[in-house]
């Protein structure tokens, strides 16, 4: 008696196919059953958005479509009138905390905020020592803000 060409694995494996092609073919006669259940539709409503921004399955009306002229569109940001804000100015006051001239860098003091801010020997437009009063101007760097142009008053 000879044996069977087809192993444990092949036959295995031709169950799993013939199961997947039946499952198949149950959620298609699903699908159907459903699409006749709603009466034809494909299942997919169409939904549009009110005035409020809702979303409804019920078209807006027309008679309360507000017209829009292009020229009231702002894409950009508004511009401020005269008087309305004023430009801040870039130059601060405060005290120098601490100052080490040999290493070159210090701390300064803001007077309106209290923040310590990093100087370097570079930022420096005059010579300054601790607890001068000093005028100063900031920049971003690597660790934080640090005071450039930095001037005694």
């Amino acid at each position: 008696m000879a044996k069977s060409q087809q192993t444990f694995s092949k036959s295995e494996k031709e169950k799993k196919r013939l199961k997947k092609r039946e499952d198949k073919r149950k959620k298609m006669e699903a699908r159907k059953a459903e699409k006749e259940a709603n009466g034809g539709s494909d299942g997919i409503p169409i939904a549009y958005v009110d005035y409020n921004g809702n979303l409804t399955d019920t078209p807006p009306d027309p008679t309360q479509k507000v017209e829009i002229e292009a020229e009231n569109i702002e894409v950009s940001i508004p511009k401020t009138l005269p008087g309305e804000k004023e430009e801040i100015d870039p130059i601060r006051k405060g005290k120098v905390n601490f100052f080490d001239s040999s290493k070159g860098f210090g701390f300064i003091i803001d007077a309106e905020n209290n923040e310590k801010y990093f100087v370097h020997v570079s930022g420096l437009i005059d010579e300054i020592a601790e607890n001068d009063k000093v005028e100063f101007e900031l920049e971003k760097g690597q660790r934080g803000m640090n005071a450039v142009r930095v001037k005694r008053v």
